[in-house]
């Protein structure tokens, strides 16, 4: 169950030949590959490319029809190696990932596939997340495409721009033999707008058309000595054509006159923020026309060395604008005008950031402080002097005022309750190191839990810990791995290396029953319905089948004592090997995209429904706050009292509560105070709930009576 649904927006894949195609810039990719008759695609979901996995998922009727092959790989690197359909046949095929997680699992095949080059064209759209907002660590794509000779897209972040991108990505794969990698940034990939429709075509030759008639040709494969001759043609064959295909089809575009002393040399991805700065300083309009001349790179590898050199001519000095260290563009183009002995100044990371993601206000300082320098006659009077960027008022600086807000669990997650009772379990056995894992579980490394020492990448938390596997050792490892890293890297390099190795560590695989940091898409061990995958494959057998002896299933996590129980036992049990927990509990968001719907839908209806609600009992709470140091979540929250005697704010749970309950199991397995309560509240309730209510009332209102007659009072003198 993805977070998503676009079952709707999928029907806009019909559209033919002159109709209005309007919508995000996934859904826009998604029609480019049918409009330019691919034969399959495969793909792993990741942020800001998840979307488009989910839009192939809803659109798999449109495809059959098609004749595509569509698959939801296990990993990158399985997606890559897919595109070896398009080696020997004349096949167009697309995989789609996030970068880089996903062009480093997925290298190997990469640089296989661009050894021995493609027939058919071949086409890898990755997620580019690079900045502030990517949840991976900061590195770009670029440095894969220079490694293994493999073109790079980057196109200006507008539909028709992405569409016609994809469109050169085939045929420029097809014409130098060679697979293409086209970037779509987080901005480029939610962007909206509209384009002119084509018609879909169906592929030439179908995966099924393959099949029945197989080729081979050793020249393709990455043998000796073929692999040598393979290397010779990269440079010798495929970069001219390459280039000339780049040239011949305007692939990079000029903005602006021709005549200006100064130029800006931009990626693609960079252009709306370029222009946008431009138009803050009073140098463009809102439809893009410029005084300043821009060369546009929407092909930023390989670079043409006449194109940029043609920009060049006139001009004193340049300004290369490129997210992200190292600044490979900035260099190769020094060394072109070094070669030809050009007098143009070349200039990039003296205005911008030498790292970091190139923000409007960023843009804006770095573009105004190159035109200062090399042309600040064409600067308006009122932003020529230094300490002023444009007519805006000066930005306030956030960071210092607003307190930071490190990513943590959702509300009600099932994880939340594992780390509470690692975090007891320490509290009796003392600190244990702890390798985590990528996905939601990571979140454990920030407050209250503050657990976790390394993250290795995604599916190899035990294997990280396998380092201290050490037999002298008076303490076990923990380690985290989730469902999706399971299926995706762990079972293998994490389980099976623990097996073969005869680890003594913990591992504890966390089942929410989807790749839920992705979006909720179903993988192996899901318990949903899926009509076109395989799913409901237990992570425990996997386990035994690998050769683990010592496995634990918890199939609900809430049980903090239970949780709590089996994590002592794994540390301290006196059996070797790899000790197993498979903590299973449903991701509460996918629960909650599920059931709410189908309650609201029945209270509407005036069927009887019980919802829980929990809350805390002011009287009894101590302000203490300890259940918050244990569980975090973030209904869970203070409330100052108007009692003058209570001076401590007590806990407090908010109407953002689900009521899973956690906060309450926590404070019972942790024996803190008793002050949460549980209440049931029933929406159109029936007769017997009326007659069970009054009665109650009547109970309680006896009760307050009895203990107000009871009270202690001070008679007047």
């Amino acid at each position: 169950m993805a977070e998503r649904s676009f079952a709707k927006e999928v029907e806009k894949l019909r559209l033919g030949a002159g109709e209005k195609f309007s919508g995000e810039g996934i859904l826009a990719i998604t029609k480019a590959l049918l409009e330019c008759g691919v034969g399959y695609v495969g793909g792993y979901q990741g942020a800001p490319i998840s979307h488009l996995m989910d839009v192939l998922a809803d659109a798999q009727d449109i495809l059959g029809e098609l004749g595509v092959h569509f698959e939801a790989s296990a990993s990158e690197a399985t997606a890559t190696a897919m595109l070896a359909a398009s080696v020997h046949y004349p096949i167009r095929g697309a995989a789609t990932f996030k970068s880089t997680v996903g062009t480093n699992v997925a290298s190997d095949a990469l640089a296989n596939l661009a050894s021995g080059g493609v027939t058919g064209g071949a086409l890898i759209i990755v997620g580019e997340d690079y900045g502030e907002g990517s949840s991976i660590m900061q590195e770009r794509s670029h440095a894969f495409a220079m490694k293994s000779q493999v073109w790079l897209l980057d196109p200006r972040p507008n539909l028709p721009s992405i569409v016609k991108a994809v469109e050169h990505g085939f045929e420029l794969s097809e014409a130098s033999n060679t697979p293409v990698m086209l970037l779509v940034r987080i901005r480029c990939c939610h962007v909206h707008g509209h384009f002119t429709a084509r018609e879909n075509k169906r592929p030439a030759m179908t995966v099924a058309d393959a099949l029945s008639s197989p080729r081979r040709d050793t020249g393709r494969i990455v043998l000796p000595p073929a692999s040598f001759l393979h290397e010779k043609e990269k440079v010798a064959k495929r970069w001219p054509a390459a280039v000339e295909y780049i040239k011949s089809q305007e692939i990079n575009e000029f903005f602006g006159p021709e005549d200006a002393r100064v130029g800006i040399v931009c990626q693609g991805g960079m252009y709306n923020a370029v222009i946008r700065a431009l138009e803050r300083m009073g140098l463009a309009d809102n439809f893009g026309e410029t005084q300043i001349p821009i060369y546009v790179l929407n092909a930023v590898y390989p670079l043409i060395d006449d194109e940029f050199l043609r920009f060049c001519e006139g001009k004193d000095e340049v300004l290369v604008v490129e997210e992200g260290q190292p600044n490979y563009i900035e260099q190769a183009f020094a060394a072109m005008l070094h070669k030809a002995g050009r007098g143009t100044k070349i200039s990039g990371k003296e205005f911008l950031p030498m790292a970091g993601e190139y923000t409007g206000q960023v843009m804006l300082d770095g573009v105004s402080a190159f035109l200062r320098q090399a042309a600040p006659h064409m600067l308006p009077v009122q932003i020529r002097a230094p300490n002023r960027t444009g007519n805006a008022d000066e930005i306030t600086d956030l960071a210092a005022i607003v307190p930071g807000r490190p990513p943590g669990f959702c509300v009600g997650c099932p994880e939340r309750p594992i780390f509470a009772a690692t975090k007891l379990v320490e509290q009796e056995l003392g600190p244990h190191h702890i390798a985590s894992d990528i996905g939601c579980h990571l979140f454990s490394i920030m407050p209250p839990f503050e657990l976790g020492a390394t993250t290795m990448g995604y599916g190899l938390g035990p294997a990280s810990a396998s380092a201290f596997n050490s037999p002298d050792a008076e303490r076990r490892s923990i380690s985290f791995v989730g469902d999706g890293g399971f299926w995706h890297n762990g079972l293998t390099s994490s389980i099976g290396n623990a097996v073969f190795n005869k680890n003594d560590g913990v591992i504890v695989i966390v089942d929410n029953f989807y790749s839920a940091a992705t979006g909720g898409q179903d993988i192996l061990s899901s318990r949903a319905e899926n009509r076109s995958k395989a799913t409901k494959h237990p992570i425990t057998e996997a386990v035994k089948g690998m050769g683990v002896k010592w496995v634990r299933h918890l199939d609900r996590t809430y049980d903090v004592g239970k949780m709590q129980d089996t994590l002592r036992e794994a540390l301290t049990t006196e059996e070797k090997g790899p000790k197993v927990i498979v903590a299973s509990s449903e991701c509460m968001l996918n629960r909650q995209r599920r059931e709410k719907p189908l309650i609201d839908k029945a209270i509407k209806g005036g069927e009887r429904v019980v919802k829980p609600k929990f809350g805390v009992d002011e009287d009894i709470c101590t302000g203490d706050h300890a259940c918050m140091r244990l569980s975090g979540c973030p209904s869970l929250s203070v409330k100052s009292l108007d009692d003058p005697l209570r001076d401590d704010p007590v806990a407090h749970i908010d109407q953002s509560c689900v009521g899973c309950g956690n906060c309450g199991e926590v404070a019972d397995a942790a024996v803190l105070c008793p002050s949460f309560y549980r209440a049931d509240v029933v929406h159109n309730p029936g007769r017997w709930d009326c007659f069970a209510e009054r009665q109650r009332r009547k109970v309680i209102g006896w009760l307050q009576g009895w203990r107000e007659r009871r009270r202690l009072t001070f008679a007047d003198a």
